[in-house]
């Protein structure tokens, strides 16, 4: 079975300087590793791939990427650069890797049409965008550009999380809930819901979002925010799908990356449908043999499993 993943990450030396604020996250050593692993595009990359019989990774920056770069100019000029980098990659190994473009949001137009050049020339397969960009949500209406770019080349947005604006302060003392184990869930979930009531899957109807870690937890409380719509004053805000579940279920797809678990895959498969669920592995964070494992074991169908391996990356990204 053909086995594809949608979260795969890299880093370039140039670039690497960006992940400072990751690092503080992780144990020494491990985020030593980390490093390691995220700077060898093909080496010890592809032996692991074979050993876990991950067939294709589609590449993207790692978290934060270009979002975390204060200087407009600076953010353009190196979207262009690692873009033109992947996609070199890409076509030495093209069986093995496809990828997703970092994207210069500091400047939306330039970064509209940097998705552009990245699809149409290049042939990458959407973009990635690591959390906020210098505070600025993928909601912000100098932004509609880029949902207006990607609607129209037809391809998704992955949005992935990273090191908040700030911290609630509910995590004051406890700085063991910020990073990937807590908050960055909890931010890139409420990011998600942004986009719905402020319209942007209106504007665009058909426009695809990706989240990753099985949908940031989204999955699970679909009939609550439903109710709760119902429930709470709406601000002047109207959805034309009429509720917020409707929105996820059109417009939402998630991957399964850092989350080997069968209890939230069957209840992504239950409140999404197998159409909307693809596979991860969030390397090199997870191990991809753990993950390839867990999907070749998870107790659904295998129309089911197959969809989620390559089927819908094919569809979603025309592998």
């Amino acid at each position: 079975m053909r086995t594809i993943g949608l979260e795969e990450h890299f880093v370039t030396e140039e670039l690497a300087g960006y992940g400072a604020g990751t690092a503080t996250i992780a144990e020494p050593h491990v985020w030593a590793e980390m490093s390691r692993r995220l700077l060898d595009l093909t080496g010890a990359r592809l032996e692991r791939m074979d050993a876990a019989g991950l067939d294709v990774q589609v590449l993207s920056l790692n978290s934060p990427g270009l979002q975390a770069e204060p200087d407009a100019a600076t953010a353009v000029s190196r979207a262009t650069a690692v873009n033109d980098l992947l996609a070199a990659t890409i076509e030495a190994h093209p069986t093995r890797f496809a990828g997703f473009a970092a994207l210069p949001l500091q400047d939306p137009q330039a970064a509209a049409k940097e998705l552009e050049r990245s699809v149409t020339q290049l042939g990458l397969r959407g973009a990635l965008v690591n959390a906020h960009t210098q505070g600025r949500y993928l909601d912000d209406p100098e932004l509609r550009v880029v949902w207006e770019y990607a609607a129209g080349l037809d391809v998704p947005l992955y949005l992935h999380p990273a090191n908040g604006v700030d911290a609630a302060d509910v995590l004051s003392g406890h700085p063991e809930l910020i990073g990937p184990m807590w908050s960055w869930g909890t931010d890139t979930a409420s990011h998600a819901l942004r986009l719905i009531f402020s319209g942007v899957f209106d504007d665009f109807p058909e426009a695809k979002l990706l989240l990753g870690h099985m949908g940031e937890a989204l999955p699970f409380v679909l009939w609550r925010l439903d109710s709760r719509w119902d429930f709470h004053a709406h601000h002047g805000i109207e959805l034309a799908r009429g509720r917020p579940s409707e929105y996820l279920r059109h417009n939402l797809y998630i991957t399964t990356s850092g989350v080997c678990s069968a209890a939230p895959l069957l209840c992504s498969l239950l409140a999404l449908g197998s159409d909307h669920i693809l596979f991860g592995t969030d390397y090199p964070f997870e191990e991809m043999d753990v993950a390839t494992e867990f999907l070749r074991t998870a107790p659904i169908s295998e129309a089911d499993r197959a969809k989620i391996a390559h089927g819908n990356a094919e569809r979603l990204l025309r592998l």
